[in-house]
């Protein structure tokens, strides 16, 4: 085998984990290879990470012992019924599709030791949430190696299988919904008279500051609101309005549809 950890599928998520896996040597180039059947796609990849790239999974699992399955859930059982692709034993398969559970993994790949990660594309900049649950022969080296490729790119944590379509709706679709309230701040800085670039910087940093304060600071999001709201002052007027439209619950109510679409697409 010629390199380390090859990648079924070049799409977004893929290109995140290479440019950080990369940026944080945990491999380097030469050690990674993908597959995308797209022409385009092949050529994409090549330039932004400078690795080969090949036309079918096979060649890929022919030359890496690291299998990262990075294609939509639809897309998989393509791989074996008409690619004709084979994992063994010495292969250790990690899956970032959603809603495709381990057990249906294993019928494809019996002997295979099999990972399942649900990593979200915050990967891309190494601030990423990722949940991982181990699999069929999977072995504490294969959990230690998951734990290293992902601790690289952000937060890992081990998990149940049962909990990862509720990760799905936490950390796997919740960058969207922040990224929803970065741009409505910012808009709310615009039609009060900074300019938009100011105002998503502003927004943005925000977002991450409150972030780390609820992992570094050791208290809870209730105690930092009131930490954060003067009696009287400006903070609390917003805070009120939110409450008043039902923010939390409109929130909590996203994330469920999310899980909720998770769990629908491992049913199917």
């Amino acid at each position: 085998m010629s390199a380390k950890i090859g990648f079924v599928g070049a799409g977004r998520m893929a290109s995140a984990m290479i440019g950080g896996l990369i940026e944080r040597g945990v491999y380097c180039r030469s050690e990674i290879i993908a597959c995308a059947t797209s022409a385009e796609s092949r050529r994409r990849t090549e330039e932004a990470f400078g690795v080969k790239t090949y036309a079918s999974a096979s060649e890929v699992a022919e030359r890496a012992e690291i299998i990262v399955l990075a294609i939509k859930p639809k897309q998989f059982p393509a791989l074996f019924e008409e690619e004709a692709l084979k994992l063994c034993a010495r292969h250790l398969v990690i899956s970032i599709m959603a809603g495709i559970g381990n057990d249906v993994i294993k019928s494809y790949v019996p002997d295979a030791r099999i990972i399942r990660v649900m990593p979200n594309h915050c990967c891309a900049v190494l601030e990423g949430a990722s949940a991982y649950v181990r699999g069929p022969n999977a072995t504490d080296n294969d959990m230690e190696t998951v734990k290293r490729i992902f601790s690289a790119l952000g937060l890992a944590v081990e998990v149940g299988e049962s909990d990862l379509d509720a990760v799905t709706g936490v950390s796997g679709s919740s960058p969207a919904f922040i990224y929803m309230m970065i741009r409505a701040i910012t808009d709310a800085g615009v039609l009060n008279g900074l300019d938009r670039g100011t105002a998503s910087k502003l927004a943005a940093q925000s977002m991450i500051g409150a972030g780390r304060m609820v992992l570094e600071s050791g208290r809870t999001p209730e105690e930092l609101i009131d930490g954060v709201c003067s009696p009287g002052g400006t903070t609390i007027e917003g805070v009120k309005v939110l409450k008043d439209g039902d923010f939390e619950n409109m929130v909590i109510d996203a994330a469920n549809a999310s899980i909720k679409k998770s769990r629908i697409m491992g049913n199917r």
